[in-house]
């Protein structure tokens, strides 16, 4: 059994009170107990060993060197992917072939330092990112540094500039200058028809 615990104050409070209340109760089922081995927190379903019970233990000592290891089975896809840069027109095309091979669209976010919506977009299309993980690959290129070749070659005249290639070829794109929930949404509808 696996325990995921943010504080390990919390479940040291849940496993106290529930060994006091088994305790006081005179049942005979049989209850969990942390036990301590390596500084790691293991669960015991034995009834005759219980940790709490130890009298030679403070409780301060108890709280101290108790640790919980968490195993989350379910988080397994990330929520945010942080975005690639692409800093030159080798990259780009280096991005491109590997795209172009496994036939994925490729999703670039074209913004600058000073912007204040493409600093304000990169975090959310992070978040987007992790929704696509293994089907489409997010990059962003800072246009104030790189060479303005890379620039002319993506036809960027305004910021944030987000635009989908495949197979080697800009298909569409969407310029971030209204509110940033409905640039998702477009993303997102821009996204489903090249999939």
């Amino acid at each position: 059994m696996a325990v995921s615990a943010t504080n390990s104050r919390l479940l040291y409070r849940e496993i106290y009170s529930r060994d006091q209340q088994q305790q006081s109760s005179s049942s005979t089922s049989v209850h969990c107990s942390l036990m301590v081995n390596n500084g790691v927190g293991l669960l015991s379903s034995s009834p005759t060993q219980s940790f709490w019970s130890d009298s030679t233990i403070k409780r301060e000592d108890r709280r101290r060197d108790v640790k919980v290891k968490a195993f989350w089975d379910t988080a397994k896809s990330p929520t945010s992917i942080v975005l690639e840069p692409i800093t030159s027109t080798e990259q780009l095309d280096q991005v491109l072939a590997e795209a172009q091979e496994v036939s994925h669209p490729v999703i670039i976010d074209w913004m600058a330092n000073w912007c204040r919506k493409c600093i304000y977009l990169k975090p959310k299309l992070e978040k987007l990112s992790a929704e696509y993980d293994t089907r489409v690959k997010f990059y962003y290129v800072d246009v104030n540094s790189v060479s303005q070749v890379l620039v002319k070659r993506g036809n960027i005249s305004k910021m944030p500039t987000i635009q989908l290639w495949k197979d080697g070829e800009m298909k569409e794109e969407v310029i971030g200058g209204h509110k940033a929930w409905q640039v998702l949404d477009e993303i997102r509808e821009m996204i489903q028809k090249y999939l």
